[in-house]
């Protein structure tokens, strides 16, 4: 029989998420454990797998619209099952629930159009979203992407950069099939600067706030700048971690010019280019296989001692930090930490990162160095129980062999959970850190 599909809680304590994109039309067949949509959380994107067989027979919530948790999103039928029992299964839910069911007639011709218009020109990871028409009967919009429900139609990824910078979607003219806004609508309005679209940021609800409340917020001497879901989650976090995490620091100065040198002989015949960050984080890999025993993350009733070494990568987004995790560091090799890391910052960027791309971990590398700052302490991502922050390589006098000489020097922060690692440890981990980084070829043996 028919059934609804409700949005589940795809993240801890979420108590809302958007349909980013259905990978199934209506009408289609899957089987249980098949992928039908994407959902977007704050920070990541989420398969939705099928729990049983069945068709999808109406979809209710839309790409890009924000849904609670449990409510409606579809409904699935069996083979032989119509409109009627589809009406009937909605019917029976609470008219709260089903609000945004959209009319089955509409959604019939919505599959008609898409089968006959062109495929849209996305960018790079930017998955093709069905085109929403309204009905022949309706009077058209004065924007094509507005549809008469007052409902914009806009990629998922142009929505993201939209909320990323922003720009006010309902101010843009869609350049895609059907008046859709795509990314390079969104694209050619940042380029374009503040004044091409009102002053509504993050692209986030303001939760009653019009355009003209926030300019009289700017002429007050400030602009008022709605919090996306993401800084909202980076900072409920990061708030938790240190105000229940008990953090302690320790700081090396670590000579690199061997290091520089084995990298540029390296990238001569890398089949990708190797970052000093690359040998940060192998380097780091090499110290747990020298002090296992600091491989442990915190719970309330044991330690956990991992057996492979994950390692977070500390990626700048526009939307804010995420910290995508490589897996099993120990095994890989330098060009494959570079490709990896490569791969996962490009699609951190693009909004494209899945749930579990961020989730597992012992360990973090952030580095500001690229930046020029000398020494920085960051903040411990739990359940991980350190992170090391990396600052520049900069020429300053050493003394070696008694003597004052010019070196290239890192100075690299670790924080560290104490609940999971003492003081000791931790030193012994950051000592065989340090010999591993001021002797590179042993990073590579």
């Amino acid at each position: 029989m028919a059934t609804i599909l409700r949005m589940p809680e795809v993240l801890a304590n979420a108590t809302e998420a958007v349909v980013s994109t259905w990978t199934i039309e209506v009408g289609a067949s899957f089987s249980a454990g098949d992928t039908i949509a994407e959902v977007e959380t704050e920070k990541a994107l989420v398969d939705l797998p099928a729990e049983q067989d069945g068709i999808l027979g109406r979809i209710i919530a839309q790409p890009g619209e924000s849904t609670q948790v449990g409510s409606p999103i579809a409904v699935v039928i069996a083979a032989g099952e119509t409109e009627a029992d589809i009406d009937a299964v909605l019917g029976a839910a609470p008219a709260a629930e089903t609000a945004g069911a959209v009319d089955t007639s509409a959604e019939t011709s919505i599959e008609t159009d898409v089968e006959a218009a062109p495929e849209e020109a996305v960018g790079p990871g930017e998955p093709s979203v069905p085109i929403a028409s309204a009905p022949a009967a309706t009077p058209p919009s004065e924007n094509p992407a507005v549809a008469p429900s007052g409902r914009l139609f806009v990629s998922p990824i142009a929505r993201v950069r939209a909320r990323e910078n922003g720009v006010d979607l309902a101010a843009l003219s869609g350049s895609g099939p059907g008046g859709r806004i795509v990314r390079a609508d969104v694209e050619a309005a940042i380029a374009a600067g503040p004044n091409s679209s009102a002053p509504v940021v993050a692209g986030v609800a303001t939760s009653g706030a019009s355009a003209a409340q926030q300019v009289a917020d700017s002429g007050a001497g400030y602009t008022a700048i709605p919090h996306s879901g993401m800084r909202k989650a980076i900072a409920r976090r990061l708030t938790e971690s240190k105000s229940s995490v008990p953090h302690f620091y320790m700081t090396t100065d670590c000579r690199v010019d061997a290091l520089l040198e084995l990298r540029a002989r390296a990238n001569e015949s890398s089949p990708v280019k190797i970052s000093v960050n690359d040998f940060v984080i192998k380097a780091a890999a090499a110290a747990f296989a020298d002090v296992p025993a600091a491989n442990v993350t915190w719970t309330d009733t044991h330690l956990r001692l991992w057996d492979s070494v994950d390692i977070a990568v500390a990626v700048a987004t526009d939307g804010g930090l995420l910290t995508p995790v490589i897996r099993g560091v120990d095994t890989l090799t330098l060009s494959a930490i570079a490709s990896s890391v490569a791969e996962l910052a490009g699609r951190a960027r693009a909004g494209r990162l899945r749930q579990d791309d961020l989730e597992g971990g012992s360990f973090s590398v952030t580095n500001l160095g690229m930046y020029g700052t000398t020494e920085f302490s960051a903040i411990l991502n739990p359940p991980q129980s350190g992170i090391l922050a990396v600052g520049a390589a900069k020429p300053q006098p050493v003394v070696v062999d008694g003597e004052v000489v010019v070196a290239t020097v890192m100075r690299c922060t670790l924080s560290v959970d104490h609940r999971a690692v003492d003081g000791a440890l931790a030193a012994q981990w950051l000592a065989a850190f340090t010999a591993r980084i001021e002797n590179p070829i042993s990073i590579l043996i």
